[in-house]
């Protein structure tokens, strides 16, 4: 009796089974680049029930970060604006806009405004907000231009390798105290001797010793030259004793 399917069918099921290795491999390797915070946070951008625009409050009206957040250096969660805190200026300023119609409300009737919360760590991640800004990590690093913000975004993925990266290198992000609430700080923008003053304190050394110490170790000549951001950061690191946690219990405790 003749054979029903012909000879190359014979190595069907071995091409079936490595065609599904192929595709399990490509499905897994999407996942694993596209299903990371990089792919499903950066970007999120939702509605909020009173659009406050960033651009015009802090770049045009020059209102610092801490009018609205007003825990941020003392507590380690930031918090969102009270409708008090909205109402000091708006029982004035444009009061009879329609779009501050829920402030008003708010007012009224003491219910809160439900702010859309767009940054916000997992339950089993411990994330202390005073304890970066205490040492010069500033509000942009984390989360993106928001001065230039018209509506606020998700601007960084915020994933563990990102953190990691920070405190890897911690000296990459830190600026002097002073400028954290700063979004448009350059180091290129510090003057060399208050910055060396200022940061022979927190070193414990004189200002001729650290300034010393640094020229020779970051290479400048003249005091006029400007700073650099390696410059800035590894003078602060030093001063500071910055050595981030780099284990799980640093942030999963």
């Amino acid at each position: 009796m003749g054979n029903f399917f012909p000879r190359w069918s014979n190595l069907l099921p071995l091409k079936l089974a490595f065609c599904l290795v192929v595709l399990g491999l490509a499905v897994a390797c999407a996942m694993a680049y596209y299903f990371t915070p990089k792919y499903t946070r950066v970007g999120y951008m939702p509605s909020q029930p009173v659009a406050f625009d960033h651009s015009i409050h802090v770049t045009q009206l020059g209102l610092d970060c801490r009018y609205c957040h007003s825990f941020v250096e003392e507590s380690p969660h930031s918090n969102v604006p009270t409708t008090q805190t909205c109402y000091n200026c708006h029982s004035v300023v444009q009061k009879d806009n329609p779009k501050l119609a829920p402030v008003h409300e708010s007012m009224e009737t003491g219910e809160p405004i439900h702010w859309v919360q767009i940054h916000q760590p997992p339950d089993y991640v411990f994330f202390n907000h005073s304890v970066h800004i205490a040492r010069g990590v500033s509000c942009q690093r984390c989360h993106g231009q928001v001065d230039e913000m018209e509506t606020v975004y998700h601007a960084e993925p915020h994933s563990m390798g990102w953190c990691l990266n920070c405190h890897r290198a911690p000296e990459k992000h830190l600026r002097p105290q002073r400028e954290v609430f700063n979004l448009t700080w350059k180091p290129e923008d510090e003057d060399r001797e208050t910055f060396y003053r200022e940061t022979a304190d927190l070193a414990g050394l004189s200002y001729e010793e650290l300034l010393g110490a640094s020229r020779e170790k970051f290479g400048f000549e003249e005091m006029d030259e400007p700073m650099s951001q390696r410059e800035v950061g590894g003078v602060l690191k030093e001063a500071w004793g910055v050595s981030p946690p780099e284990g799980c219990a640093g942030c999963h405790r």
